[in-house]
């Protein structure tokens, strides 16, 4: 038996087109299937608590963005359940960090059902589970404007909050400390990657795998506001780590202490000081 997740405000409407396929997709396969779906995180949070203290699946479909791989890895985890994150929201970092394709769901379905999950590091902050980038600085201050922003929807929005933010950003002073080491420096941001991306595919740590038990972890040390937006275009393709403003080290534990607020998958972590570790073979999920 599996269990389907759906968040179906996610992707604009499209994680309900997707459920659609993953439940059509089981039925064909005379594959036993329940779904979830709920009106808020919140209630969905409780009702699939309240699904996997009940029942032992085989495996979870989670059907959204990465707001709803983040929930699902704060139930699974702690169950030893398997989770296949299936890409239906805007970003679908965590899904591209494991390699599959974000429009063709069929082999990613097929591997699912057919083959043993394999395990994958995840992050732990604070005892709350992330998969991908936990972040702080201006991609923060950005992620905090746009959650305030009615319009636009999707990766225009956050766009908006870049424009909006840029021009009165400052940078912040980081005590960061890796593996009991002690860095002290002014930045504009800093990411902490399991997976290699967030906001829909800025590849910020272009080398992390998920399965060596580190985390990769990148500094953009100051540079002007003309500089940033010379340079910002890079995080796509992952060439900005050749900037020289741009540190990289890695490390399995991390702690970061500044006047800043933390974001982990695209969610609100909290305000520093914020402690993060790497913790190897975390979750069962499948990678391409």
């Amino acid at each position: 038996m599996w269990l389907v997740v759906i968040n179906p405000h996610s992707g604009n409407g499209r994680g309900l087109s997707v459920a659609k396929q993953v439940t059509d997709f089981l039925a064909s396969e005379r594959v036993e299937y329940q779904t979830l779906s709920a009106r808020s995180a919140e209630e969905l949070s409780q009702e699939f608590s309240l699904r996997l203290n009940q029942e032992k699946f085989d495996g979870v479909f989670a059907v959204g963005g990465d707001g709803l791989a983040h929930l699902v890895l704060q139930h699974c985890v702690p169950h030893n359940t398997p989770f296949c994150i299936v890409p239906g929201g805007t970003g679908n970092d965590f899904v591209r960090s494991l390699g599959w394709s974000l429009e063709n769901i069929e082999p990613l379905l097929k591997r699912a059902i057919s083959t043993k999950p394999q395990p994958i590091d995840l992050g732990n902050a604070d005892s709350e589970w992330f998969g991908a980038i936990l972040s702080t600085g201006f991609d923060s201050v950005v992620n905090e404007r746009a959650n305030q922003l009615s319009w636009p929807k999707g990766p225009q929005r956050y766009n908006l909050a870049i424009a909006l933010e840029l021009p009165r950003f400052s940078p912040i002073h980081f005590e960061i400390t890796c593996d009991g080491n002690l860095i002290e420096t002014d930045a504009m941001l800093v990411a902490i990657g399991n997976g290699k991306s967030y906001g829909g595919g800025m590849n910020v740590c272009p080398q992390a795998q998920m399965d060596d038990g580190l985390f990769d972890i990148v500094i953009l040390e100051p540079v002007s506001k003309v500089e940033f937006i010379r340079v910002f275009p890079q995080v796509y393709s992952g060439s900005h780590l050749s900037h020289p403003a741009v540190k990289t080290m890695r490390a399995q534990k991390v702690t970061i202490n500044a006047k800043a607020v933390a974001y982990a998958d695209g969610e609100r972590i909290g305000p520093a000081p914020i402690s993060a570790e790497c913790i190897k073979g975390a979750g069962l999920t499948w990678r391409l």
